[in-house]
């Protein structure tokens, strides 16, 4: 294989903000469309249920759409319908165009469920079928004829039948049509969409490229964790795909800084001029595509950042649900924040610098963008 170039830190940091659209005020316009935008670019937009701030799909897309409004996202998972949930590395939105991706894990799930899934009795998930095809969509709150279980983890539900719509989600019979906050309104997926027909699944193949080209776009330069984040197995088949690219010059191998890993980019890349743009001021969801990625984070931010949710209160560093502030190309604090919905404020329960971060040069910015985030919060 080609000898790859030599990356700095700073040109990497450069790409990939340009790739996931934080360089910019801006990127993708307003409303309905702009989110579409955005999910189709990123490729997936991860969801959380943690709402200390703003649940996290809503912040994700906040970040990139500064006049973003919640139903937004609303309007295209249950009228455009150009939005569907399913499992990436997490609960994700994913733009309808790539269901084909998908459908043949939908497939395999029914057989084959994912360890939650079990247990779950396919005459179960037939009998609500035969209810959501006479009676229309459902969610769990319509079920009330059923006896409660006692939770065997902190995000199940006392309900079975929530583990049974649920299962029949990840096995294509069922698509999430609607969310009220966090509860999910289930119909079948072909009534939903208004198939048939069916789109045609993905071959093996078709996936695999699917999955470079989804990251080449949404980080600008890839590596092979960076694309499989953060449990599918980066391919033999895959690692050929990238060679034969390299080969035709469709991709140039690079090393970033000091670090072994090559990572791949498109020759256009890197040779897009710098822009000089005033830095931006962003804080971020911990589940940003940014942030998310946590080795790549400190590979190219110098910023280890720790989920605090699952560290015990007395050993926590900077906070429960910490929040990384992006200035320019540089992560330079880290704060925990609340939103108080009942006061109608957001608290600030610690503010830490990072790296190169301190009050003079970063407090006034940070602090005008935090009014901006409170207003988005409590609006």
């Amino acid at each position: 294989m080609k000898k790859p170039v030599a990356l700095s830190i700073a040109d990497a940091r450069r790409i990939w903000l340009n790739a996931t659209r934080l360089d910019e005020r801006a990127p993708f316009g307003d409303g309905p469309a702009a989110t579409l935008a955005a999910i189709e670019h990123l490729g997936y937009v991860q969801i959380d249920t943690i709402n200390v701030i703003e649940r996290a799909h809503h912040h994700i897309l906040y970040s990139r759409i500064p006049n973003y409004r919640r139903t937004d996202l609303a309007h295209v998972q249950s009228q455009d319908k150009s939005v569907f949930e399913y499992w990436t590395h997490a609960l994700a939105y994913l733009p309808l165009r790539d269901i084909g991706f998908y459908l043949n894990e939908m497939r395999h799930h029914r057989s084959e469920p994912m360890r939650w899934y079990a247990d779950a009795d396919p005459n179960d998930l037939k009998r609500l079928l035969r209810q959501i095809r006479k009676d229309g969509a459902i969610s769990i709150r319509d079920i009330e004829d059923e006896e409660l279980v006692e939770k065997d983890h902190p995000w199940a539900s006392r309900k079975p039948s929530k583990r049974v719509l649920q299962y029949g989600c990840y096995s294509g019979e069922l698509a999430i049509s609607e969310r009220n906050g966090m509860v999910k309104t289930y119909e079948l997926i072909d009534r939903h969409f208004g198939w048939p027909p069916r789109p045609r699944a993905a071959t093996e193949r078709q996936i695999d490229e699917h999955l470079i080209e989804r990251a080449l776009t949404a980080q600008g330069l890839i590596s092979g964790p960076s694309v499989m984040h953060p449990r599918l197995r980066f391919t033999p088949e895959m690692a050929k795909m990238i060679e034969s690219r390299v080969r035709t010059k469709k991709l140039v191998p690079v090393m970033v800084g000091d670090d072994t890993t090559v990572h791949y980019v498109r020759p256009e890349t890197l040779e897009q001029p710098t822009l000089q743009r005033p830095p931006l001021v962003h804080i971020l969801s911990p589940f940003d595509p940014l942030i998310i990625q946590r080795r790549r984070l400190k590979l190219f931010f110098g910023y280890d950042h720790v989920f605090e949710a699952y560290v015990p209160k007395a050993r926590r560093q900077y906070g429960y649900f910490t929040l990384p502030v992006l200035v320019g190309d540089e992560v330079v604090a880290a704060m925990d924040l609340k939103t108080d919905r009942a006061a109608g404020r957001m608290l600030i329960q610690s503010w830490h610098w990072i790296g190169a971060g301190n009050a003079a040069e970063h407090k006034a910015a940070i602090e005008e963008e935090l009014g901006r985030f409170e207003r988005f919060q409590l609006g």
